[in-house]
C-alpha cells in the first residue's frame, strides 16, 4: 500500500466528529433498497438516507457517547440521525424537556421505538414520562408510553413489582385505544411485565383474560366470535377483515401462558 493510500483510508475510517461531518457520512451510506425495505416494515420518514442499523451501530461504536451531538443529530430531522442520537446520548444528560421536545418530534413506530430502549429508559424520569403520556392523545407519544414500560421491564432489574403492578391499570386502559401503533405497544409491556417473574406474569395474564372477554363485545371480531360459539352465523368469521385480525392478535397472544424470560427477575414488594 502506498503512503497516498494509506492516508486516504486512515482518514476514511476516522470517525466524523460533528454533526455535518455524521450526516455527510450518512448520505454516503445509504441505498434506496434500505429505503424501500423500511417500507416494508411501516416505517414512514420525510427524510432518510437509507443506513442499516447494523452501520449506525458500528458509527456508535466509534464516536462514544456526546450528549451534544446526540441533541444536533435529533434536531437534523433525518432519520437515521435521529436513531444515530439514541445510541450516543447520555441518559444522565436528558432532560424533561428534551423528552418531550423528541416524543413530539416523533415519525413512526422505530424512532419511538429505538429512543425508549436503547436511551430514555436509563433516564432518571422514564417512570414518570411512561405514565404521564399513557394518557397522550398523540399516537407515538401514547405509544411512546408502552414502550418505556416494556423497556423498563427489560433493563431495570432493581425495580420493585410494585412499580409494573402501578402499570398494568394504565395497560388495561391503554388497550381500548383502537390505533395500531398503540395497541401494539401496550401489547408489548403486558407480556414484557408479564415475563419478569411468576407473580407478575400471573397479574399479567389476569389483565388479559380481562382484555380478551372485553374485546369479544367491542369489536367487530369479537362479536363474531361469540356469535358463532352460540350457532349464529359461523360463516361470519370467514369475513373478518386483516383490520380486524390485527386489531386483536396482542389479547390472542397475551392471553396465553406467558413464557419467562431467560434470567427472570426475582418478585419483590420492597
Amino acid at each position: 500500500m502506498t503512503e497516498d493510500n494509506s492516508a486516504q483510508t486512515t482518514k476514511e475510517r476516522y470517525p466524523p466528529i460533528d454533526k455535518d461531518e455524521v450526516l455527510k457520512w450518512l448520505e454516503k451510506r445509504g441505498t434506496q433498497r434500505t429505503i424501500e425495505g423500511m417500507a416494508r416494515y411501516g416505517i414512514r420518514a420525510e427524510h432518510a438516507f437509507g443506513v442499516p442499523m447494523g452501520t449506525l451501530l458500528t458509527l456508535a461504536k466509534w464516536l462514544g457517547k456526546d450528549h451534544d451531538l446526540a441533541t444536533a443529530l435529533w434536531e437534523s430531522g433525518w432519520y437515521e440521525a435521529r436513531l444515530l442520537a439514541t445510541l450516543v446520548g447520555d441518559p444522565q444528560r436528558v432532560t424533561r424537556r428534551q423528552m418531550n421536545a423528541w416524543a413530539a418530534g416523533f415519525e413512526n413506530w422505530a424512532d419511538c421505538d429505538t429512543v425508549c430502549f436503547k436511551l430514555w429508559d436509563r433516564t432518571p424520569f422514564a417512570w414518570e414520562k411512561a405514565r404521564q403520556w399513557a394518557g397522550s392523545p398523540r399516537e407515538f407519544v401514547k405509544r411512546a408510553a408502552f414502550a418505556l414500560m416494556a423497556c423498563l421491564a427489560l433493563h431495570d432489574k432493581a425495580a420493585p413489582d410494585k412499580n409494573f403492578l402501578a402499570l398494568l391499570p394504565l395497560i388495561e386502559k391503554g388497550a381500548n385505544d383502537e390505533r395500531n401503533f398503540v395497541k401494539k405497544g401496550v401489547n408489548w409491556a403486558l407480556r414484557s411485565i408479564g415475563r419478569r417473574n411468576p407473580a407478575l406474569n400471573a397479574a399479567a395474564v389476569a389483565v388479559a383474560k380481562r382484555l380478551a372477554s372485553s374485546e369479544e363485545s367491542r369489536t367487530p371480531m369479537g362479536r363474531q366470535r361469540r356469535a358463532a360459539r352460540a350457532g349464529k352465523s359461523e360463516s361470519a368469521l370467514a369475513a373478518d377483515s386483516p383490520e380486524d385480525r390485527r386489531e386483536e392478535t396482542w389479547t390472542l397472544k397475551a392471553i396465553e401462558k406467558l413464557p419467562m424470560a431467560k434470567h427472570h427477575v426475582r418478585s419483590s414488594t420492597i
